[in-house]
């Protein structure tokens, strides 16, 4: 075996060595790499903001136009309020499906108009044209942000249990706004009762 002292070094091999042309374009190229990979976490980081943002316009709006519903309700006595019933029967599996109603999807909707039962229904017949929003079970509307949302409203009779016996018979009124544009995202959701003592 050779000695290592001993093999041939071919000329200009220890010049190339200590040349240091080309090293600049590879330190570009390092730092433009570097460059593209902050550019891209900081428009990713805007990309998500600007989602976070919408979908807190969204919320935003819903709570409002849920409010604005509620506040429709907290206008009438106890007797008013409720669904008319031919609205109410036009109602589509979306709104059937929701859990103010139940657990089930489609869930049974039964109404009554007097004597009434827990979970059911109260209806009356709403005159006007067209119909009061009081009195619809779902509509579409415009929100302030001229997105479409829907308002699917609930009520139902309920009563609390005051400890070994049960409490005074109330309404329960649940008021959700949907995405009109996709009826499975659920933007907002508002519970109240209403105490035929208090509510008139």
């Amino acid at each position: 075996m050779r000695d290592r002292a001993q093999m041939p070094i071919p000329g200009g091999v220890n010049l190339r060595v200590q040349e240091e042309g080309g090293f600049g374009l590879i330190e570009l190229l390092i730092a433009i790499v570097m460059l593209n990979i902050g550019i891209l976490a900081i428009v990713a980081a805007f990309n998500s903001g600007a989602v976070a943002l919408r979908r807190a316009s969204h919320i935003s709006n819903a709570s409002t136009l849920a409010d604005s519903q509620m506040e429709l309700y907290r206008g009438l006595t106890y007797a008013q309020i409720a669904l008319d019933s031919t609205d109410l029967g036009t109602a589509d599996n979306t709104y059937k499906c929701d859990s103010a109603l139940g657990t089930g999807c489609p869930n049974t909707i039964t109404t009554c108009t007097s004597s009434c039962a827990d979970n059911t229904v109260p209806v009356q017949t709403c005159s006007g044209t067209p119909l009061p929003n009081q009195c619809r079970a779902s509509r579409q509307v415009t929100g302030p942000d001229n997105g479409s949302y829907r308002i699917d409203s609930y009520i139902k009779f309920t009563t609390p249990q005051n400890g070994a016996s049960n409490g005074r018979q109330l309404k329960q009124v649940t008021v959700v706004i949907r995405d009109q544009n996709d009826l499975t995202k659920v933007w907002a959701r508002e519970t109240s009762t209403f105490d035929p003592a208090v509510s008139g």
